[in-house]
């Protein structure tokens, strides 16, 4: 047994309830702070150095200036957009040595808590806990009450515990961040696709930004003249290193869990949703890869969108694998079938809950094709044939043309459309996007229930026949909206002869057919039963609180501010396998394949390594730690999260789980569970004696 490894603790705790629910625990385990020090809304806390980072990964404070650290792939995209192959930042790395040079973002945006509170009393005031037309009244008001009295503060209201519960979530967001630095490639993606969600990891996923504000420190748009944001708090870095057994913690915002789920909704997952999903991105990557090979133009121009399709992907082969493993279905079976011999017993416990877990299982079974028909729709639209994206923003000015040339809006949004054409084709190739068509379509169709195809696909085969190939060909070949000659001219003429082609046009309808069948044959249907879904979980949840209410219960993940705990340990996945808790630059030499797209690192990085000239930043034995994992209980949207010490230091970036631990968003094991850091020392290293970047460390607190 790894040593220390009874110590990973399972759970995503609200950090307004750590002091009743967590505190001693975490003290026991090598905390030094008290709750109030974590979060407090009257002084100065940690929560006021995290970030909600674009709304969908965490950053942290890490200066008196603004500076904020996340992941290299939470960056990705901004590094991506300011790309091209005269300036390739996604393969050089980018370090502005001047404020001048930092790289502002359209649309990029940093959220900070102001406070969270229970308002559960509050939302179900003046109905019954099933009323839903009350409690979004009752939620409106809390919100329009913090927009009316409180200046530059958003508020949110979010059920916990499947709506058992309510919490006001107030933030501030500040919409002028720029990228300060990245480094090369080699580093912030080194190991790609293949080392990704895999242990040892030697990646250097991080990046780094900078806040800007007023001059009244207040959220502003961006302008040349706003200032570095002051924080109440920012994180000192701990460049002396930590231990095997040294307690960690990480706050942030994790995005969604399903640890209640029934076992039918396990049985779908298992056994029909990850199969089909991970056999359409199985497609989707094989000819984005060989695309990205095929020049550095298309690397770059597909990068972003590459890495978006393949974390998803990677993650959903793991959870199968570690659901299976874990043989979650019968454990989930187990569970419910103790409950329902334990509330025979009690004729309240039985008039309350006696019929929930079957009536879960008719509802789960129901909804299936449903939930399906979503999946794919999401697969195929939103991440396959990119064009049918594209086109979707002519849908105004196209179903539209008659009023809009009528009250006079024609011409603006024609002009916005002319304007992103450039940019739409600087990133796309149509070869690439015809063959993402053709395997994805039919894919697509045998993932729907026959009555929830869209209406064209019957056309479609029987013009066809089933050689979806040449399907892709004709549809491309004909479309204006694949050519920008062609989508330059048709908007240059637009007009009702132009407007009618485009109706025509066999992409515009084969997209449209494709949502029209998601939104008139299942979206309703689908939305109706997730909401009873929604009800008849709220009841188990709360029999399972009522039934066994000696385990300690935390609430799923909803992209809401959480603390999890743990320590700095290894694991033993499987038999005969000891993953060890760090790996250091030695494990990068060893991967090493010059000129590689997975394994490759620049030159200068790879001597200093072979002559182990780390500066400050070495370990007692001289060797450079890139990456640690430890027990935090981590997901999706901890990308980015401070890992702090026991003195609320950061010690290291989240970035991922090991591929052993993707089932825990599901069901967590300890023994296997573990989430992977970028540790702070290798971050240091890169921005002061890689980059030279020394600007930057002296704007920090180090702590050596």
């Amino acid at each position: 047994m790894v040593p220390g490894l009874l110590q990973a603790t399972e759970g995503m705790w609200i950090p307004m309830l750590l002091k009743s629910l967590n505190e001693a625990e975490m003290q026991s385990m090598g905390l030094k702070l008290s709750a109030e020090d974590i979060y407090a809304v009257n002084k100065s806390s940690l929560k006021d150095a995290i970030v909600h980072f674009g709304g969908g990964c965490t950053a942290e404070v890490v200066s008196s200036k603004g500076l904020i650290f996340t992941n290299h792939h939470c960056g990705f995209s901004q590094i991506q957009s300011h790309s091209s192959v005269e300036k390739d930042y996604l393969t050089h790395g980018f370090w502005a040595m001047k404020q001048e040079e930092e790289l502002p973002n359209p649309g990029l945006t940093a959220t900070l808590i102001v406070r969270i509170e229970d308002v559960t009393e509050r939302v179900m005031q003046g109905g019954s806990p099933a009323d839903a037309a009350t409690i979004e009244r009752n939620i409106a008001k809390i919100k329009s009450e913090i927009k009316a009295n409180e200046k530059n503060h958003e508020a949110e209201v979010k059920p916990f515990f499947y709506g058992n519960a309510y919490y006001l979530i107030v933030t501030k967001t500040y919409r002028d961040v720029r990228l300060v630095g990245a480094p090369p490639g080699g580093v912030g993606k080194f190991g790609g696709d293949t080392d990704n969600w895999m242990w040892p990891r030697h990646t250097g996923d991080f990046s780094v930004f900078r806040i800007y504000a007023g001059k009244d420190n207040e959220p502003a748009e961006y302008s040349p003249e706003n200032v570095p944001y002051k924080p109440a708090h920012h994180f000192p870095v701990n460049a002396k290193g930590i231990k095997q057994g040294d307690f960690t913690m990480v706050y942030g915002f994790p995005g969604q869990t399903q640890q209640y789920l029934h076992s039918s909704a396990v049985k779908f997952i298992v056994e029909e949703l990850n199969p089909r999903t991970v056999g359409m991105r199985d497609q989707s990557l094989a000819i984005i890869g060989e695309t990205m090979r095929s020049s550095d133009a298309l690397r770059i121009a597909y990068a972003a969108k590459q890495a978006r399709i393949a974390n998803a992907w990677k993650k959903w082969i793991g959870e199968s694998k570690g659901l299976e493993r874990l043989d979650a279905l019968q454990v989930k079976r187990d569970l419910e079938r103790q409950f329902n011999t334990a509330i025979q017993g009690n004729d309240n416990w039985k008039s309350q809950f006696g019929n929930v877990t079957s009536e879960i299982q008719k509802l789960q079974e129901s909804a299936n094709p449903y939930n399906l028909a979503r999946a794919m729709m999401i697969e195929f639209y939103f991440m396959g044939p990119e064009i049918l994206r594209y086109i979707r923003n002519f849908e105004g000015v196209v179903d539209g043309y008659e009023k809009m040339a009528k009250d006079g809006s024609l011409e603006a949004e024609l002009a916005k459309l002319r304007a992103g054409v450039a940019g739409f084709f600087k990133n796309w190739d149509v070869s690439t996007d015809k063959q993402i068509m053709a395997v994805l379509w039919p894919m697509y169709l045998e993932g729907l229930r026959t009555d929830l195809r869209p209406e064209i696909a019957g056309e479609l085969q029987a013009k066809y026949g089933g050689d979806w190939r040449k399907m892709a060909e004709e549809l491309y070949a004909k479309s204006p909206f694949s050519d920008k000659t062609r989508l330059e001219s048709a908007l240059d003429k637009f007009n009702a002869s132009t407007v009618k082609k485009l109706r025509a046009d066999g992409l515009y309808r084969l997209g449209k057919s494709v949502m029209s069948a998601w939104r008139d044959k299942a979206m309703n249907t689908q939305t109706g039963l997730e909401a009873q879904m929604q009800g008849l979980m709220k009841t188990y949840v709360k029999g399972l609180m009522t039934v066994f209410p000696d385990k300690r219960y935390w609430p799923d993940a909803n992209s809401t501010l959480r603390v999890t705990y743990g320590k700095v340990e290894g694991s033993e996945p499987s038999d005969g396998v000891v993953y060890k808790p760090f790996c250091t630059m030695d494990g990068v030499l060893e991967k090493y394949i010059p000129g590689d797209e997975e394994f490759d690192i620049p030159v200068r990085l790879a001597e200093m390594a072979r002559k182990r000239d780390f500066g400050p930043y070495a370990d007692q034995n001289g060797d450079l730690v890139v990456a640690f994992t430890a027990s935090n209980h981590t997901t999706g949207g901890n990308s980015g999260s401070p890992v702090l010490d026991g003195e609320g230091h950061l010690v290291g970036i989240n970035f991922d789980r090991s591929w052993e631990s993707t089932m825990s968003d599901v069901m967590y094991d300890p023994t296997r569970c573990r989430n992977i850091i970028v540790d702070a020392r290798y971050v240091l290293f890169v921005i002061d004696r890689y980059a030279g970047a020394q600007h930057l460390i002296d704007e920090m607190t180090i702590v050596r």
